[in-house]
């Protein structure tokens, strides 16, 4: 098959791919199918390399604690995947051998579909093709598909669906994937370069940029709040967010909620009465994956100490923070800082 040869000579190497002649490791390929939703493999594979360092096995991975795992995580983004990859391998690891098959693949933590494909597929050559965005691609312009994105998915599914039973599936859906990803990109694709070319309809018609058909995408909302960094004596007031919702189980300054109107001054009393604010000039935005975050950076000094979680300011890096928070600690003017440090 034209596609299984084109993969012999060309495939990526990727930390987690198994060399050729070797078996596939399963947990390698769990956790970069888990690292991998919504994030793209060269921000990956830093983050796995460390993940597998730290933990070289399921079973140390399993007996971390959630926040070992949301450290290492911080920057990836998505923290609901690191919850559930903390769930997910406590139950593996309780098993003989490792879930094989889709079915009961789904049946983990933060697995779906794809997932579940993909991980069946390369780690266990179940004859299934996991489609992804960049075997979605490939088969739109294969076949001209004519849906759009959203409703292309079940499309490609029907010519799809039976391509895993030719042998070598874990190689072939990761030789459509590479495909993909390297020579039918969404933008500049390499037809000329393409094992595929002589059967592409989209690429015989010259219309190669008309697929896939794209859905308009209507602009994102904005959300509004205010995030208070109280300093004391070089260190700073964290807490942890709660596990359910929005970056959970994650660490950093207390904010007001998240809303669609700038918060009235009002409204902040509550919020403010405990210490004098300084307001920094610069708003720090942060995109989600369904809306803009826009925050109002204030700080403040306490002269004594308040109950609560108090960390080093060197020492950040052993907390959880995600990417948002990390923004807005940045934002903490040089002369508070220095004058903070002052305070005996």
């Amino acid at each position: 098959m034209n596609v299984l040869k084109w993969y012999d000579q060309n495939q990526r190497t990727l930390p987690w791919r198994a060399k050729k002649g070797e078996a596939p490791n399963p947990y390698y390929v769990y956790l970069s199918e888990i690292m991998l939703q919504q994030t793209t493999v060269a921000t990956v594979k830093d983050y796995f390399e460390r993940f597998i360092k730290k933990w070289p096995t399921l079973k140390e991975l399993a007996e971390a604690n959630l926040d070992e795992i949301l450290v290492e995580w911080q920057g990836l983004g998505y923290y609901s995947r690191a919850r559930n990859l903390h769930k997910a391998v406590k139950v593996l690891a309780e098993l003989s051998l490792f879930l094989s098959m889709p079915t009961d693949l789904k049946k983990l933590p933060g697995v779906g579909d794809y997932t579940a494909a993909a991980i069946a597929s390369i780690a266990f050559d179940y004859p299934v093709v996991p489609i992804d965005g960049n075997i979605m691609r490939v088969f739109a312009r294969l076949f001209a598909i004519p849906s759009p994105v959203p409703l292309l998915k079940q499309d490609v599914y029907k010519y799809t669906s039976r391509m895993g039973e030719g042998g070598r599936s874990g190689d072939f859906a990761q030789g459509l994937m590479d495909l993909g990803a390297m020579i039918c990109r969404p933008l500049n694709p390499r037809c000329t370069e393409c094992p595929l070319k002589t059967t592409c309809r989209a690429y015989n018609e010259g219309k190669t940029t008309e697929f896939p058909v794209s859905k308009i995408k209507p602009e994102k909302p904005k959300r509004y709040g205010v995030a208070y960094i109280l300093l004391h004596k070089g260190k700073i007031l964290l807490e942890k967010r709660p596990s359910k919702g929005l970056l959970g189980g994650m660490m950093g300054v207390p904010t007001t909620p998240w809303q669609d109107e700038v918060l009235n001054p009002e409204d902040l009393v509550m919020f403010e009465k405990s210490s004098e604010w300084h307001k920094v000039s610069k708003q720090v935005k942060h995109t989600f994956t369904h809306f803009h975050l826009y925050l109002t950076v204030k700080v403040g000094i306490r002269q004594e100490i308040c109950d609560g979680c108090w960390v080093s300011l060197d020492n950040l890096q052993s907390v959880a923070l995600p990417t948002v928070m990390k923004k807005v600690i940045k934002q903490i003017p040089h002369e508070i800082l220095r004058n903070c440090s002052k305070i005996n």
